[in-house]
């Protein structure tokens, strides 16, 4: 898509959705993958919707997040440092229009914060008024706490 295309807006915005798994599909939480990728449609069309999740996590619920759309990332390391690491690199490339970050976990208020100053807008995704994260919330252009 051209520019001129995404300047007079015939193309939707492509939307990258990165789903932090351990902070977000808690049992406290009862997260629908369906309504997370649903918040990041209201910015556009997702183009890319990853859960990262690391190495304890259960074969059903990794199935469970492939048969949803979901392309899932299963990481020995730290979870958080693999998503910042791949959402960084996607806002580097300019592969997106909006980048939507479904989490709890402040650690991703600088990949927010270096998207915005990339131009491309940002959502911060939380599970739930009580998983809430002000930090992200205010890095980001827009929040949307699910549930509410």
């Amino acid at each position: 898509m051209g520019l001129l295309e995404r300047l007079v807006g015939d193309e939707p915005d492509r939307v990258a959705l990165f789903v932090d798994g351990p902070n977000v599909l808690r049992s406290e939480f009862d997260t629908d993958l369906d309504e997370v990728r649903a918040a990041a449609a209201a910015m556009g069309r997702p183009t890319i919707t990853r859960v990262y999740l690391d190495e304890k996590a259960s074969p059903g619920l990794i199935q469970a997040a492939e048969a949803r759309g979901y392309e899932v990332v299963v990481t020995s390391g730290d979870v958080d440092v693999r998503l910042a690491v791949d959402a960084a690199a996607l806002v580097a490339d300019g592969d997106c229009d909006v980048l939507a970050v479904a989490s709890r976990d402040t650690d991703f208020k600088p990949v927010l914060e270096l998207a915005a100053r990339r131009g491309i807008r940002t959502l911060a995704i939380a599970p739930g008024t009580h998983g809430r994260s002000d930090a992200l919330r205010n890095a980001a252009h827009e929040a949307v706490t699910l549930g509410e």
